[in-house]
């Protein structure tokens, strides 16, 4: 019998809710993985705002849906098993919660709880530029055994739509918390070779 796993989703308010989405819809393909989506309410602004999807059709892509303020829920113990979480996408206002460690809201209560529980917690940080203050909480969340991810385009890959983008991006999350289902096609190491002139002129 295929042991299910666990995965705590939480989309925020940054911009690059459709990355949540593509992992919420990665994840829906392998029945042995149970899905666990927290939408925060800035995060249901964003997701209106940027996507085809209605909030309702998003939280039909996931096994069990919790409101932002349950702070009752499952993933709010360290007692319930998670695989991994992502917080995709990540506001700096998420980040900071985490690296202070004052949860208020379900989402910054599950992250903190894979904190102190010792499991992959990955945050797709959407922000630019940054300040003294985003690097600080980046460094510190690191510190205490987070996955800093920020969405960087994988232009060297030669994406075709954004669509592109969103999928790789999802998928190297994805694998970077130990779901290795997930990871995109590696790569082959082959670059087109510049022209002999062209390293000369240094173009």
């Amino acid at each position: 019998m295929t042991e299910i796993r666990n995965v705590v989703v939480a989309i925020t308010g940054a911009s690059g809710a459709c990355l949540g989405v593509r992992i919420l819809q990665l994840l829906r393909e392998r029945p042995e993985f149970r899905t666990h989506l927290v939408l925060s309410k800035a995060g249901i602004l964003t997701l209106r705002h940027e996507c085809d999807l209605t909030v309702a059709d998003v939280r039909m892509l996931a096994d069990v849906t919790y409101r932002p303020g349950e702070i009752g829920a499952a993933i709010a113990s360290g007692s319930f098993p998670v695989a991994a979480m992502l917080v995709a996408p990540c506001s700096v206002k998420t980040l900071s919660a985490i690296a202070t460690g004052y949860t208020d809201d379900l989402v910054s209560r599950a992250a903190d709880v894979c904190l102190k529980e010792g499991r992959p917690l990955l945050l797709m940080v959407r922000e630019t530029p940054l300040h003294l203050g985003h690097l600080r909480s980046m460094v510190a969340v690191t510190e205490a055994g987070a996955i800093v991810a920020p969405p960087v385009p994988a232009f060297y890959r030669r994406p075709h739509t954004v669509d592109d983008l969103v999928d790789y991006t999802a998928r190297r999350a994805l694998a970077r918390v130990g779901l290795s289902e997930f990871a995109p096609e590696p790569w082959d190491g082959e670059l087109n070779q510049a022209e002999p002139a062209d390293l000369v002129a240094g173009r």
